[in-house]
């Protein structure tokens, strides 16, 4: 035997193994088998378009808890399916075109828990060449995962088609116009963000406008009152009134003794804690009695008091020696009551007039 024969022949052997390989790699081989196989039902078209899809309509009924394709839809470019089909002269289309595969399940029997599972999957008819040409349709692999997590495989058939050329039927074929333009949807990043942020600066200018107008129209400390005035000032400027409001020349006495009675008794209640206009004599000096040493004989207040209400209840009308002497008596308890270190501006006044 020459080496001439025997290179011949292991270049057929090599050739004949690369082509058992592929038909083997093509070929699918069903794992279901029994009773319990899965029903499939599949459809092909008889002719086609070149360049036009043509579906794959396949039908499985199931049983319950199984699941057809549980991994999805095997239609990458690169997978040996779809190099296998572009071999026999298919091809998938773009799954984002619009012309993408299909999967839908409905319920049979509720009863049984049978299931009946639809895929519909375009294939586009490419031959080779231009012209009519007869391409079949290898088998392919549809999985089923059942409730055990056993996974089986059925197979479709092989299925014949008849591909014409677009222009085949066409006597005088003539180039076509294009079709019309369809409408492109582009996202408009920058104006989404612009809204986005004016979106959140209008709220948040809400929300600071808000706690604005809060704080604004928060309620505000009022301001304290003035201290109020010492009963001394007040019985003293009360006093100064009652000897220029001319009474005296006026003759009305009785009403110059009761202004003079009514200051004092007033200043008493405010400067030892007791109402002094509504107390009577005696209320007044047992009150005075529980009060602090204030350096002014008792008995002196007592006939003070007792004159003014000889003069008040029991029309007894003074002279007018006797109404100066009573208004020097009540500033001279006045003066004696008050604290040391209190001196009022009009004290002095009272003294120079």
């Amino acid at each position: 035997m020459s080496r001439q024969f025997v290179w011949l022949l292991g270049v057929l052997a090599a050739f004949s193994f690369t082509l058992f390989a592929r038909t083997a790699r093509a070929e699918c081989v069903e794992t279901a088998s029994g009773e319990a196989r899965p029903m499939m039902v599949d459809a092909f078209p008889d002719r086609g378009t070149s360049g036009y899809a043509a579906t794959l309509h396949v039908v499985v009924s199931h049983g319950k808890g199984e699941t057809v394709l549980p991994r999805g839809l095997d239609l990458q470019a690169e997978s040996e399916t779809a190099k296998e089909l572009k071999t026999a002269g298919f091809a998938f289309p773009d799954q984002e075109g619009g012309a993408g595969a299909t999967l839908s399940s409905i319920d049979l029997d509720a009863k049984s828990g049978r299931r009946q599972t639809t895929l519909d999957l375009p294939l586009l008819a490419l031959p080779a060449e231009p012209g009519r040409h007869t391409l079949v349709l290898p088998p392919l692999a549809v999985s089923v995962a059942r409730a055990n997590n056993d996974v089986v495989t059925l197979c479709t058939k092989p299925h014949t088609i008849l591909v014409e050329d677009p222009t085949a039927s066409t006597p005088d074929a003539q180039p076509r116009v294009n079709p019309p333009p369809r409408a492109q949807r582009e996202e408009w990043v920058v104006l989404k963000r612009a809204l986005s942020w004016g979106a959140i600066g209008v709220l948040v200018g809400a929300v600071l406008a808000w706690l604005a107008v809060r704080w604004l129209r928060r309620p505000k400390p009022v301001p304290p009152p003035p201290p109020p005035r010492p009963p001394w000032e007040i019985a003293l400027e009360r006093l100064d009134e009652a000897r220029h409001a001319g009474l005296l020349e006026t003759q009305r006495l009785a009403d110059f003794y009761d202004r003079v009675n009514d200051a004092v008794r007033q200043y008493l209640g405010a400067r030892f804690g007791f109402d002094g206009l509504e107390s009577t004599t005696a209320e007044t000096l047992k009150a005075l009695r529980r009060a602090p040493h204030f350096g002014l004989p008792l008995p002196e207040v007592a006939a003070f008091l007792q004159d003014c209400d000889l003069v008040k209840f029991a029309d007894m009308t003074p002279t007018v020696q006797e109404c100066e002497r009573a208004l020097a008596q009540a500033e001279r308890i006045v003066r004696a009551t008050m604290p040391a270190q209190a001196h009022p501006p009009f004290a002095q006044e009272a003294r120079a007039s």
